[in-house]
């Protein structure tokens, strides 16, 4: 099967906007990187906090952190989009509920609604990458922290996260990836990211081969530059001695 490719259709002035569509598709991407990056600032302090709390010696706090995991990575992610959207802004305070649904633009709501979403989501899975991490270091670092008169806080601080964190770069990395790639969920809850550009460009130019594969190709791109990065990044914290290291 043949297929009439027609590239220019990105320089063609879209119906709306007062833009190409290509300036929709480039309006897209935008969105979709700074909604990535709000959501891993998330992921990464909130699921570093709860990875935390499963490995202290508290009973109730380690249990406060598998509730959390458990809840978050346990219910479909297209769910939660339409739970954080449409549920939980009738579940706040009314002020605050009628603060969010009134006087936010509803650009801003499907923005805020699905970096929280999407952060807390991958949090959870941070959550265990943290945890596993700083089970599988030396139990003598911990001890050695402790008996240099450091307290547990400081112990986990200036000793076992340093450490930690190198060892979860790769699988932080494909969280990352995941995360990009989760974000097209938000385009059903409203948020006109890359997917939803596409989808839009589909209607109105019906050139969906073009559509398609510019976004795909737009997705491997963040995906490759977030893997270099993160493999830069890996060999330039990479502790002498250990494993890959000189």
């Amino acid at each position: 099967m043949s297929i009439d490719w027609d590239w220019g259709i990105f320089f063609q002035e879209a119906p709306f906007g007062n833009t190409t569509y290509l300036g929709w598709l480039i309006s897209g991407f935008q969105v979709t990187i700074a909604l990535s990056l709000c959501a891993w600032i998330i992921a990464f302090f909130v699921g570093s906090l709860f990875g935390i709390l499963r490995t202290v010696p508290n009973r109730w706090l380690s249990s406060l952190g598998t509730v959390y995991v458990e809840l978050f990575r346990n219910v479909p992610l297209i769910v939660q989009f339409f739970t954080w959207y449409l549920v939980i802004p009738e579940l706040l305070p009314q002020s605050i509920g009628d603060w969010f649904k009134m006087d936010l633009a509803p650009n801003v709501q499907f923005f805020v609604s699905s970096a929280l979403c999407l952060g807390l989501f991958t949090a959870a899975r941070m959550c265990e990458q943290v945890r596993a991490a700083i089970n599988s270091l030396p139990r003598g670092q911990k001890a050695a922290g402790l008996a240099l008169g450091l307290t547990l806080p400081q112990t986990y601080r200036y000793v076992l996260l340093p450490n930690a964190y190198r060892v979860i770069i790769p699988p932080m990395t494909s969280e990352m990836l995941n995360l990009v790639k989760n974000s097209a969920i938000a385009s059903t809850i409203g948020l006109i990211d890359m997917a939803a550009q596409a989808n839009k460009l589909l209607d109105y130019s019906a050139k969906a081969y073009e559509s398609f594969t510019a976004i795909t190709l737009a997705y491997v791109f963040i995906n490759v530059i977030i893997m270099v990065i993160m493999n830069w990044l890996e060999k330039r914290v990479r502790l002498p001695g250990t494993t890959g290291g000189q």
